[in-house]
């Protein structure tokens, strides 16, 4: 009789093996590196949620920094608040929040997958994704987020289509799709390895 694998001692690793496992832990700064990231990201929102009613309430400063945010380099800037501007910022604000989605993703995922076990199986907030993550699932969850930022940055250029020429926007269009296909491909490519994976078990 096999014994299960939770009830087997750990395993006694040699020097060599045990550096190379340890060295894993080399990560741990670049993780921490993104939490930081995630706290400029934060500072940033508020800064321009706080300039958005500030302008709304009629804040002239306030204005002024949100006019030069949507004002775009070579063209008319805008001289006032008006719906098309509140937009482009809150699809700013909204973007902002995707990409610190994406950075929650790779930091909790990129943790639990590459350097060590975080523990949540008891915890109320543990994220659904969590529990079954893998580099694989961590991969096409992240080729998703990135097709979310591709849109909104894509949505903000057709709001905006009378400032750029058509090219800019072609272009933009075609790098979207790129990516739209690029995540297909790695689910696809996925979904081909874990068939495989299935057929090469023993029955």
């Amino acid at each position: 009789m096999s014994v299960p694998d939770s009830n087997r001692p750990p395993t006694q690793l040699a020097f060599l093996p045990r550096l190379i496992f340890a060295s894993r832990w080399l990560q741990l700064p670049l993780y921490l590196g993104l939490i930081l990231a995630q706290c400029v990201y934060v500072f940033h929102f508020w800064v321009e949620l706080k300039d958005l009613i500030g302008a709304v309430m009629g804040n002239e400063t306030a204005l002024q920094h949100i006019l030069d945010v949507v004002a775009i380099d070579g063209k008319v800037r805008p001289t006032k608040l008006t719906e098309a501007t509140i937009m482009l910022v809150v699809l700013g604000l909204i973007d902002v929040v995707m990409i610190s989605n994406l950075l929650i993703m790779v930091i909790i995922g990129g943790y639990e997958t590459f350097v060590s076990r975080l523990g949540l199986d008891l915890h109320p907030d543990q994220p659904e994704w969590l529990s079954h993550v893998n580099a694989s699932v961590l991969k096409t969850k992240l080729a998703m987020a990135i097709i979310g930022i591709s849109s909104i940055h894509l949505l903000k250029t057709f709001i905006n289509a009378a400032a750029y020429s058509m090219d800019v926007i072609m272009a933009q269009t075609v790098i979207h799709i790129v990516f739209l296909f690029s995540a297909l491909a790695i689910a696809y490519t996925d979904r081909i390895m874990i068939g495989t994976q299935n057929q090469s078990k023993p029955h």
